[in-house]
């Protein structure tokens, strides 16, 4: 068995490290659009007559929340999960590239060739503009896709990288997803500022469609690694085939949902807060529109750094369970803070950088540790269930700071105290649930606190 690993692509370097730079490429462009409107919020709810779309915080929250709205009622992570499993990483990968290309295109249109009005009824959501309800509906599909391609682009790591440098691996991918996040925070309100609303929207789609054809080259590599291990699939015989009984397994496991909740608490905090964040810098710290997406930009480029660091003690010296605690308490500490009325913008920096250290340090132990919780043919339908109790706080959680910041709201001035302090308390969630991992890992013995590379 031994000697038939050693004859695979995977086991040459230059092949799995080429893997792993495309396909987090195509990641990165998914990223790129997911945060691209996120700096746009303080353009977006300018009057009309001043260039803007005249939308209300509260229809910005609905925008923002809209990513998860087919994932969570369609129950679309789930089919996505079984499509993964069940077909694998080549059609899965290219059917998620399609889908946010097609979800990009949409929202671009919304955005370019609709105008603000006329106001539609939405049940549960009131009377909404109808370019917002346009837009939104582009995002939710964009959402089926860019979920759909986390979980695959987590499968082909693992697949190329298991008994090698996986943590390593997953900190690079992160890193490169960071690099999405902070371009389009960075870059996306000076862009719309000189060259209108639309153009940053319109780079996005550019990226996404050269990731589809990134990824349709990752596809042939892919199938040279299936040739020479003598099969048709991911499969390494019958006993490695996913079957809809085995989940139960999955689902009686405590590490699992635990390490689910984990990820519900901490990306609920941390993406609504960072939707958020470049209108935070202008009314709560008085820092020029212009640069505002500057200071939350700290923190994927703060993580692009130290999350690769991070994966690689992982996989030496282990310590995982004890990462995602410091990274839950790190956190919370910070988003308190930002409730305080400190208004300094060097403050906002620093906090940002504390936040950084966070954002880097909790999704290094906790990616690679699925698959220590999870089996192997069980992992695309495990990520999906993840990604899914993930979606509903991702797409709950910005409908509610929206509403709540609306009414928050005298002229131009805004209390964000309120808005953050919830992002505080569900913080504390991910304090108490990565304490419990950490029990329970020494209970159940998964290897969370033990070295990737054996």
């Amino acid at each position: 068995m031994r000697d038939q690993v050693r004859e695979t692509i995977a086991t040459r370097a230059w092949a799995r490290w080429t893997v792993l730079a495309i396909v987090s490429f195509t990641m990165m462009a998914g990223y790129v659009v997911a945060k691209e409107m996120s700096p746009l919020q303080f353009m977006l709810e300018k009057a009309v007559q001043d260039g803007g779309m005249g939308w209300t915080s509260g229809e910005f929250g609905i925008f923002a929340g809209s990513r998860g709205f087919f994932n969570v009622f369609l129950l679309m992570l789930f089919v996505g999960g079984v499509i993964l499993d069940k077909m694998g990483v080549r059609f899965t990968g290219i059917l998620s590239c399609v889908l946010m290309l097609a979800g990009s295109a949409a929202v671009y249109g919304a955005i370019t060739y609709t105008s603000p009005d006329p106001m539609w009824s939405v049940p549960l959501l009131g009377t909404v503009k109808r370019q917002v309800v346009l837009a939104a509906l582009g995002f939710a599909f964009f959402g089926i896709g860019y979920e759909m391609c986390g979980i695959t682009v987590s499968k082909v790591v693992v697949r190329w990288f298991s008994g090698k440098e996986m943590a390593l691996a997953m900190g690079l991918q992160v890193s490169m997803a960071r690099l999405g996040t902070a371009l389009a925070l960075n870059f996306s309100l000076p862009i719309a500022l000189n060259w209108g609303l639309p153009r940053p929207l319109l780079i996005g789609l550019f990226c996404v469609g050269v990731g589809l054809i990134a990824y349709i080259y990752y596809c042939t590599m892919d199938r040279r690694l299936d040739k020479e291990q003598g099969k048709q699939d991911l499969a390494q015989g019958d006993d490695e085939k996913f079957h809809f009984s085995d989940m139960k397994i999955t689902i009686k496991n405590p590490g699992f949902w635990l390490i689910t909740l984990l990820c519900l608490f901490y990306y609920s905090a941390l993406y609504p807060f960072l939707d958020f964040a470049t209108k935070l810098m202008i009314s709560k710290y008085g820092v020029e529109a212009g640069l505002a997406g500057a200071i939350p930009s700290i923190l994927p480029y703060t993580s692009i750094v130290l999350t690769p660091l991070f994966g690689a003690w992982f996989d030496n010296k282990g310590r995982g369970a004890t990462m995602m605690v410091i990274g839950s308490v790190l956190l919370t500490i910070t988003l308190f803070v930002f409730a305080m009325p400190l208004n300094s913008s060097w403050i906002a920096v620093t906090l940002m950088c504390v936040l950084g250290i966070a954002f880097s340090l909790l999704p290094a132990a906790l990616w690679p540790a699925v698959p220590k919780i999870v089996p192997m043919k069980q992992l695309g339908t495990s990520y999906s269930i993840i990604y899914y109790i993930q979606n509903i706080g991702l797409m709950l959680i910005p409908v509610l700071i929206g509403k709540i910041l609306e009414q928050n709201t005298i002229g131009e001035q805004v209390d964000y105290t309120h808005s953050l302090l919830i992002f505080g308390i569900i913080g504390l969630g991910a304090i108490i649930t990565s304490t419990l991992l950490l029990w329970m890992d020494r209970r159940r013995h998964y290897g969370l606190e033990s070295p990737n590379i054996a």
